[in-house]
Parts: C-alpha cells; structure tokens; sequence
C-alpha cells in the first residue's frame, strides 16, 4: 500500500528553463545549472529541468514572454530587462543609486520585497524568486573618456534597465543588446561604450580589446539580482513541496553566485589591469550629474505609475535606514582595513 502513496507524492516532472545568458559566462549562467541540479538531488531525479542557453529556445532578452505565454515553464533572467513593459520590473534587479547588495537582500527577504515584486509579476503570469546577484557592478568600457557630464552626449551604449532613461536625460544614447551581441557591437564601433558586469565576465566577453577606458562604479546597478520567473499557471499545479523545493534550489542559486563572483572578481581584476585596461573612476561631476538625472527620472515615474511608486518608496525606507546603520559599523571597518591594505599590512 505504501509504494503507490511514495509514487504519487513524487510524480516526473521535466520543464524547459532559458537562460537570457551565454553559457560562455560560467558564474550567471551557471546559477541556472546550479538550480537545475539541486532541484534533480532534493527529489531524487524525478523533478527535472533542461537548461537552454539564448538562442536555443527563444533569444535572451525575450525570456519573460516564453514565461507568460506557457512556451515555456521558467526562465533565469534579469528582471530590468523588461522595464520597457513596465518600469517597476526594473526593482527586481536593479535601479540607479538603488540599494546595494545586503540591502537588497534584506527588503527583498525580511522586507516584503518578494511578495510585493510577485504581486506585480502576477499580472503577467509570473512568479519570482531571487536567483543570484552580481554585487555592486563595474560602470563599463568605453572607447574614450567620461570626465565631464557633457561627455555622454551623442554617446551610444548598451545599457539596461533605468539607466537607459538616465543616460538619455544626459544627451546619451543608450542600447538594450543581449550579453552575446554586445562585443560584436563594440568592436565594429556600432556602439561606443558597454556595460555588463565586472572583472570576471567582462574578462571572458573580451571588451578590453576593443575598448580601452574601464570605469567604476556602475552606479545605475548598486547590485544586480538575478530571478527565477517560473509560469504562474505551472507553479499552482505543482505540490506543495515541489514549490518548497524550487524555493530552496532558489537559494542555493542565489547563495552560490555573489560568493563566487567575490572569489574570482580580485584575479580578474588584475589580469585585465595588467593587459593595459585603464581604470577610471567616475568623477565626482559626472555622479552628482546623474545622481539628479535619474532622482527626475524617478520623480517622473513615480507621478504616471502608481505601481512604480509604491515599490520605489518601499526601496527608499531601506536605503535610508540602513545607510545610517552600514556608515557606523560596517563602513568604518572597512575603511581602516583598506588602509592597513594601502600600507601594505593586509
């Protein structure tokens, strides 16, 4: 009698999951095999998922459709990627001088960040989970230098999310190009400057040989989470601890990827400094300068969408509160042993 019972409370399940990353990038798209795998371990083979790299189902940046029109069941993907359907998926990811990491991990688990994002992803026939993040990212190559705001004028970038809105507002011109299309663009000199992650990706896609400036910081990406959109429709069919266990394959995922990008970030770092990649900071004009571009941009959206507002205004309660808290402890920690490391101490 109990054979059946086991049979049923396990049932095969096989789902088709794209990716909107080249599988040449190991650590972002490998969260999607990482997911993959532990889902296939947590049930003991019978909850599968094929993994399909941009191109080989439907192209990267058309992974949110695939989703909600069924095509297929789930997608790994950046949700800023969508923002031209509505600005508020840009919060699932990412907006300029938005939280960092840790804080975005803390709205996003403790402050209720899931449920209001899924609230909002269910329009379009989606539910989410975080599914790894990039931390603070790199501000980009560029084939000449940005020392003055007026030097985006006429520039042309691939660039996604909000910034695009911001970079815009500054005389620029920005381009949504999938990460696979983005070094072809450079190097014919289509585009002239393009952001994707930091050291480590940026080492693999090549962008240091076609473009000679890399600045810091990404201020438009604070952080970078990444999700899980799964079909709403194929999640309220599966068993409670088949959701349970999406969930904490989820986090594994999730887990996995700052923890590497924070191993390899250092190495890649160098290796590209001593290749002759020129690191520039941004100046303290050019961030004041889009710092006020994208608080208009924001002010903007937030009055045309009320769903914009409401999420955005929630982010601000955390940046606020816990940017009096990290400059106390964490900050100070931090800064002295970044001088100790200056010295030669560290």
């Amino acid at each position: 009698m109990a054979a059946p019972a086991i049979a049923q409370s396990k049932p095969t399940i096989e789902w088709r999951l794209v990716s909107s990353f080249p599988k040449s990038l190991d650590t972002i798209h490998g969260a999607a095999e990482t997911f993959a795998k532990a889902l296939a371990e947590m049930s003991d083979g019978n909850f599968r998922v094929r993994v399909f790299a941009p191109g080989e189902l439907v192209p990267g940046l058309n992974a949110a459709d695939a989703v909600t029109n069924g095509s297929v069941e789930a997608a790994h993907t950046a949700s800023y990627y969508y923002w031209g359907k509505d600005p508020t998926f840009a919060f699932g990811t990412a907006v300029p001088f938005g939280l960092n990491y840790r804080m975005q991990n803390a709205w996003m688990h403790q402050g209720g960040g899931i449920e209001l994002m899924n609230a909002f992803y269910a329009r379009y026939k989606i539910i989410a989970f975080p599914g790894g993040n990039t931390g603070t990212q790199m501000g980009g190559w560029y084939r000449r230098e940005v020392n003055t705001p007026e030097d985006w004028r006429g520039l042309k970038m691939r660039i996604s999310g909000l910034a695009g809105a911001v970079i815009s507002r500054l005389g620029g011109i920005p381009q949504q190009i999938a990460g696979g299309d983005t070094y072809p663009a450079l190097e014919k000199g289509t585009i002239d400057a393009a952001e994707w992650v930091g050291p480590y990706d940026d080492e693999k896609l090549g962008f240091s040989r076609v473009a000679r400036y890399y600045y810091y910081p990404g201020w438009w990406e604070g952080q970078a989470m990444l999700h899980f959109f799964i079909n709403l429709d194929k999640w309220n069919n599966l068993p409670k601890h088949y959701q349970a266990m999406i969930r904490a394959a989820a986090s594994i995922a999730d887990m996995n990827m700052m923890a590497r990008y924070d191993l390899q970030n250092p190495a890649a770092i160098r290796r590209l400094a001593i290749a002759g990649a020129e690191l520039r900071p941004f100046s303290e004009a050019v961030l004041d300068a889009c710092f006020k571009a994208s608080n208009e941009v924001f002010a903007e959206l937030c009055a045309s969408n009320a769903d914009f507002k409401k999420v955005y205004d929630a982010t601000l309660a955390v940046r606020g509160e816990d940017y009096l808290w990290f400059q106390l402890a964490e900050h100070t920690y931090d800064t002295f042993m970044m001088i100790q490391q200056r010295k030669g101490l560290v």
